[in-house]
């Protein structure tokens, strides 16, 4: 689609070791707006709130190859919507996918020197032993697997061996651009990993950043290991963007506190983001989610943002995006952070289309941001689903010639009928079989949905849902999260107490106000095969912003 612009609308240290923190918007008076911001493969979008979440500006801008002029594009075109009320902007939240794209493209990627703490235990296991080559071979310097660890009772598996992780970080010393460090059981024991991050600031110096498991996964050692690892092979990235964004803002003569979203549509201050840029990887898909039921009103309700390049779909709980129960793949490697449970499909405004009816193909592939160059509505010649959403009256764009007598005019129907149908399963597949949840379209390419759709009670179309994925950054909340095991008889209620002053102080770490922080959402397992009777806990507090 062409470049759019909007109008105007109506209590412990260790919490902060720990720290990957979450993040609501508040207001202030004078500095009461803020922008929302979100890179996605065919757009970067912007959206101006004030302190009652009234839509004040918006605009689609093409993403571009180097991301940062597509980024200053966007934040030109809401300012210049503004006017002299652009002084008031106190806040920029913004979504990225500068961590996926280099995952998924295998570049930019940080050489990573791991540690494992878990000899003699998980030797028969070596670190990414199941990460595809090519990744393998981009982020993996050297790697140990250490004496040291804990059984799930606390009971160290064996010593910590410093003299071999000693041994070993000299080795590396001046190779590698991070270490990454995972201990059996270690986020209900993190000492060991602890420990070990003080002794790479002695060996390589405080400058050579550490990724701690215990501060990035839950109980699972290989997975968590993972995540630990595209953690830090990520700070390059996280640097990169973090510096883009600040020379936005300095470009436009901003003074503004910034964050950028991540997996659960909550925000994170950008020296977060530097620290664990593995987080931000579902913040597309969360925003959308988060973007969706702000502007429908609805709480429970399926979401499908479609793109140009594809389409997310996810369930709203209670307002906020339902997380993944199982292990996430990302670009090849299972991790066992949170995310987002979405369902991808290659299907968006730029798909393109193949073949002669009856034999017509859609995608997988994307014209991207190059539709208004290469589509026939734009007189180009790749038919793409635009083209057949145009052809078959379902929008309208203007600038765009009519293809009612086009020689692929049977083709794109056929096409955009297998749109559908692909749309149908995908949405069967999310809602698990429930037909009586509305679904609420949003996206640049939401035409693609059609109005009567199998499987869902009605499908809605909220006023600005084309840029719900940047409504979702700026209203999203300020949350902590901390997760452990606790005993199941005596000592409960205190571990239970302690667990929500972790949760409740990280996020305030994040910018939540703190007499406005509240926890959201307690979870407890039992672990019934241990010699004592345990539970596995996980916490989430969350606030608004606190004022500027």
């Amino acid at each position: 689609m062409p470049d759019q612009k909007g109008g105007h609308g109506a209590a412990d240290a260790a919490a902060h070791e720990a720290g990957y923190v979450e993040v609501a918007a508040g207001g202030s008076a004078g500095r009461d707006l803020r922008i929302g911001i979100d890179v996605g493969g065919t757009h970067t979008d912007a959206v101006v709130l004030d302190e009652l979440d009234t839509v004040l500006a918006w605009t689609k801008q093409a993403t571009t190859r180097d991301v940062t002029t597509g980024l200053g594009r966007a934040v030109e075109a809401v300012l210049a919507e503004l006017g002299p009320r652009r002084s008031r902007v106190g806040r920029v939240m913004l979504g990225t996918t500068h961590a996926t794209n280099a995952i998924l493209e295998r570049h930019d990627l940080g050489r990573v020197a791991v540690v494992r703490l878990g000899a003699p235990a998980t030797t028969a296991v070596p670190p990414l032993q199941a990460w595809p080559a090519d990744l393998r071979r981009a982020v993996l310097l050297d790697a140990v697997v250490a004496g040291g660890g804990h059984l799930v009772d606390g009971y160290p598996i064996a010593p910590l061996d410093t003299e071999a992780i000693r041994t070993f970080l000299r080795s590396v010393a001046g190779r590698a651009d991070a270490i990454a460090v995972t201990g059996v059981f270690s986020p209900a024991f993190r000492d060991q990993e602890l420990e070990v991050a003080g002794l790479v600031a002695e060996e390589l110096g405080e400058d050579v950043p550490v990724s701690l498991s215990h501060e990035i996964g839950s109980l699972g050692l290989v997975e968590r290991e993972n995540a630990t690892v595209l953690n830090a092979s990520l700070y390059g990235v996280a640097r990169g963007v973090t510096q883009a964004l600040a020379a936005v803002l300095e470009q436009h003569g901003l003074d503004v506190t910034s964050y950028f979203a991540q997996n659960d549509g909550t925000l994170m201050a950008p020296d977060f983001a530097a620290r664990y840029p593995v987080l931000t990887i579902g913040s597309g898909p969360a925003n959308s989610l988060r973007g969706a039921a702000f502007l429908s009103g609805v709480s429970d309700a399926i979401v499908v943002d479609v793109g140009g390049t594809s389409s997310d779909l996810g369930v709203l709980v209670g307002g906020f995006p339902r997380e993944s129960a199982l292990a996430v793949d990302i670009g090849g490697v299972r991790t066992n952070f949170r995310m987002p449970d979405i369902l991808g499909v290659a299907i968006g405004g730029g798909t393109r289309i193949r073949g002669e009816v009856p034999d017509v193909t859609v995608g997988p592939d994307s014209v991207g941001y190059a539709l208004t160059e290469e589509g026939l509505s734009f007189g180009g010649a790749v038919p793409t689903l635009t083209d057949a959403a145009l052809s078959e009256g379902r929008t309208e764009i203007e600038g765009t010639v009519s293809l009612a007598d086009h020689a692929a005019v049977k083709v794109l129907a056929a096409a955009l009928a297998r749109s559908d149908d692909a749309i149908e399963e995908a949405v069967d597949l999310v809602s698990l079989g429930k037909t009586s949840q509305p679904l609420v379209a949003v996206g640049g390419g939401s035409f693609l949905v059609p109005d009567d759709l199998p499987g869902v009670s009605k499908v809605l179309r909220p006023r600005y849902g084309q840029v719900a994925n940047a409504v979702g950054a700026a209203i999203a909340m300020a949350s902590g999260r901390w997760e452990t095991i606790v005993p199941a008889g005596p000592g409960r209620a205190d571990a239970l107490e302690e667990a929500k002053q972790i949760a409740c102080q990280r996020a305030i770490q994040a910018g939540a106000e703190p007499s406005r922080v509240e926890v959201v959402e307690l979870t407890e397992v039992p672990l019934s095969y241990l010699p004592e009777p345990a539970l596995r806990v996980h916490v989430k507090a969350a606030g608004p912003l606190g004022r500027i």
